[in-house]
């Protein structure tokens, strides 16, 4: 394997790194408590990637098994404990574990344990999933939506469902 062409193809490189830091407020916070921070949204880097720290409440949640046919996910636990589909069974991530799903790849996670948990997200390419994690807060909040819209949102954000 050989690296990519050039992205930047200047000589002296340019003032344009961004820091987010670590006591920033989450940009989205879900009803049962769940906090989502948008660290890296694929706008801000060229679509190469995104990534986004989702911290977990102690309430259960989490999606269950489906796949995307445009995006790579992975996820890396930082702290708790999260339970994890890996296509096969669900398997207890924690601090430290590392899942990578090529698109296609069958996953999920949840947030079982009762105790507060975080992990790392990352999508390549990157994808607005900004949008899809704001949709999911307008139904957390009651806004309602037929069956229809909630196809078509979950096709324009690459979700398929298999549960």
């Amino acid at each position: 394997m050989s690296y990519p062409p050039p992205l930047y193809d200047g000589d002296t490189g340019e003032i344009s790194a961004s820091v987010r830091p670590g006591d920033a407020e989450p940009d989205l916070v879900y009803p049962n408590g769940n906090r989502v921070t948008y660290l890296a949204a694929g706008a801000s880097t060229g679509g190469l990637f995104g990534l986004y720290k989702w911290e977990f409440s102690e309430a259960v949640s989490g999606p269950g098994a489906h796949f995307h046919r445009t995006i790579a996910e992975s996820f890396y636990i930082l702290t708790g404990e999260v339970k994890i589909y890996d296509g096969r069974d669900w398997v207890t991530a924690s601090s430290g574990d590392f899942l990578h799903v090529p698109p296609g790849g069958l996953h999920g996670f949840r947030n079982e344990s009762g105790a507060e948990a975080s992990m790392l997200l990352h999508f390549a390419p990157g994808a607005p999933r900004e949008a899809y994690f704001e949709g999911l807060d307008r139904l957390a909040r009651g806004e309602e939506w037929t069956p229809d819209e909630y196809d078509r949102f979950m096709a324009e954000h690459d979700n398929v469902w298999t549960d």
